[in-house]
C-alpha cells in the first residue's frame, strides 16, 4: 500500500514541475497589467497593456486547465505500460465523460438540482473544460476518471482480439470498454455531485452569521477544498456574488477605497465583512515558511537542488497568490502538513481580522498592494506595519511546525527522499568509470548499466518513475545489485524494499527511464 501512495504522489509532481515558470509569468504579467502600480501606463487601451495581457493570458493556461492537465499526468507515473498510449487513453476518456455529463444535465438537469442555462462559474455549480460545458468537479473529479482509465489500460491493454478484430487491440479496445464505463460514471456524478455542492451553499450562510469563528471555518475550509475544486463555490459568492455585500466584496471594498481612505477608523469597523477574503496570508507568509522548514530538513547533498526547486514557487505565491506549485509538493506526499497547514491559514487570517486588518486580501502581494496597501497606506499605515508583524511571527509558526513534524514523522518532503549515504560524483569520475564503453553515449551507458544492475529486462515486472527516481519491481530480489553499485555506475545510489527497488537518478530520470525502456524492448536481452 505504501508503495502505491508513495508511486501516486510521484505521479502527482509531474504536472507541479510546470507551475513555477506558469506562476512567474502570472507575477510578472500581473504587475505590468496593475493600473493602480504602472499608472497611465497599464490603462487598458494601451499598446503595453495590451502586449503584456497576451503574454498574462498565456501564463494562466496551466492553472486554468488544471483538471485537464492532472488527467493527462497520472498515467505517466501510474500506468504500469505505454504510458504514452494511457495518457491518450486519460484525455479522450475524460473528455467523453464530460461530454456525456454535459448533454445530461443540457436535457435532464431539472432532474439533478442543476440549473444547465446559469452562466459558468460563481454559485452554478457549473465550470468550462475543453470547451465543455459541465459540472465544475475540480482536481477530484479529474483523478477520479484518469484512475479509472489507468485501471482499464493496465487490465486490457495487452488483451489479445481475433485476427480479424486485431484493429481493436490496444488503445482501442481500452477506449471502447471506456466508452460505455464512462456513461454510468457520468450518471452518478450527474447524482451525486449537485448534492455535495448544495451542501456547500448551506455552509455558506452558516459561516457568514458567526463573526471570527466563521472566518476561521471559512478559511480552513477554502484551503482544505482545494484538492476537491470545491474551494471555488466556497468563495465565489462571497467574492463575485451578493452572499454577504451588495455585488460581492471585491466590487464593493473598491468602491469604498475612497472613503476609506478618508478614515483612520479600524478597517474592520468599516468593512467588517472583509475578513472573508483574507486567504491570501497564508499564501504571503506561510510559503515562505513552509519553503524554509522544507530547506532546513533536506539532506545537505540535496539543499541546492532543493533551493532551485523552493525560490520559483516561493516567490510564486508571495507575489501573485498561486500556491500550487508549493502546495502540491506536499500534498499527496504528506497530507497530514496539507490539513496543518490549512489549520495555521484559519488562525493566521483569524488573528488579523481580531486585530482589525481587512480587505481584499485573497492573492498575493502585487493584489494586496494595488487594492489596500497603495490607496490606504497613507492613513492605515499602522494597521499595515501591524499586519507585518503578526504575518512575520506566523512565517516562524509555519516554519517550526512543519520542521518538528517533518522530522517527527519522516515526511517525505523534497530533498527527504530514501537514499542515505549518496555520493554525488564528479564528472570526471563518472566519465573515467565510463572509460571502457569506447563511444557510448554516457546516458545510454548509465541506462545499460541500471538494467544490469535490477537483472536485465526479464527481472523486471513494472518500470515507472517519480521526479527524481526510477521505481521498479522486480521478480527476484536476489539479481539485483546493492546500493553501491548502483553509485558505481553514476546513479546516486539504491534502496531495496521487498521487491520494490528504486534507482535515485535526479531529475533527468524521465530520459534514462526511457533508454532503459528501450534497451527492455530490443530483441536481444542484456548481458548481466
Amino acid at each position: 500500500m505504501m508503495q502505491k501512495v508513495q508511486k501516486f504522489g510521484g505521479a502527482m509532481f509531474t504536472p507541479v514541475l510546470l507551475f513555477a515558470f506558469a506562476g512567474i509569468v502570472i507575477g510578472v504579467g500581473t504587475l505590468f497589467t496593475t493600473e493602480a502600480i504602472m499608472g497611465e501606463l497599464a490603462a487598458p487601451d494601451s499598446l503595453f497593456y495590451q502586449c503584456w495581457n497576451v503574454i498574462l493570458q498565456g501564463g494562466w493556461t496551466v492553472f486554468n486547465q488544471l483538471p485537464l492537465l492532472f488527467a493527462v499526468s497520472l498515467p505517466i507515473g501510474m500506468a504500469k505500460k505505454q504510458n504514452a498510449r494511457c495518457c491518450m487513453e486519460a484525455l479522450v476518456l475524460y473528455l467523453t465523460f464530460h461530454y456525456f455529463l454535459s448533454t445530461m444535465l443540457s436535457q435532464w438537469g431539472t432532474v439533478f438540482g442543476v440549473d444547465y442555462s446559469a452562466e459558468v462559474g460563481g454559485t452554478s455549480g457549473l465550470a468550462m473544460i475543453a470547451n465543455i460545458k459541465t459540472l465544475d468537479m475540480g482536481m477530484l473529479g479529474a483523478l477520479a476518471i484518469s484512475g479509472i482509465v489507468i485501471y482499464l489500460h493496465n487490465r486490457f491493454f495487452d488483451t489479445e482480439l481475433p485476427d480479424w478484430l486485431g484493429s481493436f487491440n490496444g488503445s482501442t479496445f481500452v477506449f471502447m470498454i471506456g466508452f460505455f464505463v464512462m456513461i454510468p460514471v457520468a450518471l452518478i456524478a450527474a447524482l451525486v455531485w449537485p448534492k455535495i455542492q448544495l451542501g456547500m451553499f448551506a455552509f455558506q450562510g452558516f459561516v457568514k452569521t458567526t463573526g471570527a469563528l466563521g472566518v476561521w471555518i471559512f478559511i480552513f475550509l477554502e484551503r482544505a477544498l482545494i484538492p476537491f475544486g470545491l474551494h471555488h463555490i466556497l468563495y465565489s459568492p462571497f467574492y463575485y456574488d451578493n452572499a454577504v455585500v451588495p455585488g460581492g466584496l471585491y466590487s464593493y471594498w473598491a468602491n469604498k477605497l475612497p472613503e476609506l481612505a478618508a478614515s483612520t477608523e479600524s478597517l474592520r469597523s468599516l468593512v467588517p465583512q472583509a475578513g472573508f477574503t483574507a486567504t491570501g496570508f497564508s499564501k504571503v507568509f506561510g510559503c515562505p515558511g513552509i519553503a524554509l522548514a522544507f530547506y532546513k530538513t533536506a539532506k545537505p547533498e540535496k539543499k541546492k537542488q532543493v533551493l532551485a526547486l523552493l525560490l520559483p514557487m516561493t516567490l510564486t505565491a508571495i507575489l501573485c497568490g498561486v500556491t500550487e506549485p508549493i502546495e502540491f509538493t506536499f500534498l499527496f506526499i504528506a497530507p497530514p502538513l496539507f490539513v496543518v497547514h490549512a489549520f495555521l491559514a484559519a488562525t493566521l487570517s483569524t488573528v488579523m481580522y481580531l486585530a482589525g486588518i481587512v480587505g481584499i486580501h485573497s492573492g498575493g502581494a502585487i493584489e494586496m498592494a494595488s487594492l489596500n496597501w497603495i490607496p490606504l497606506m497613507a492613513s492605515h499605515w499602522q494597521q499595515y506595519l501591524l499586519m507585518l508583524g503578526i504575518g512575520l511571527v506566523g512565517t516562524a509558526v509555519w516554519y517550526f511546525v512543519f520542521r518538528f513534524l517533518i522530522v517527527k514523522f519522516n515526511f517525505k518532503t523534497p530533498g527527504r527522499e530514501d537514499d542515505e549515504g549518496v555520493k554525488f560524483y564528479s564528472k570526471q569520475e563518472y566519465r573515467d568509470k565510463q572509460a571502457s564503453g569506447g563511444a557510448k553515449d554516457a546516458k545510454n551507458e548509465l541506462a545499460m548499466r541500471i538494467l544490469e544492475g535490477l537483472g536485465g529486462k526479464d527481472n523486471i515486472t513494472e518500470l515507472t518513475n517519480c521526479a527524481t527516481r526510477l521505481r521498479v519491481n522486480v521478480k527476484d530480489i536476489n539479481l539485483v545489485q546493492p546500493d553501491t553499485y548502483f553509485k558505481s555506475i553514476g546513479a546516486h545510489g539504491a534502496m531495496v524494499k521487498g521487491k520494490s527497488v528504486q534507482v535515485i537518478v535526479g531529475l533527468s530520470v524521465p530520459k534514462v527511464r526511457a533508454q532503459v525502456e528501450e534497451l527492455m524492448a530490443q530483441s536481444d536481452p542484456v548481458s548481466q
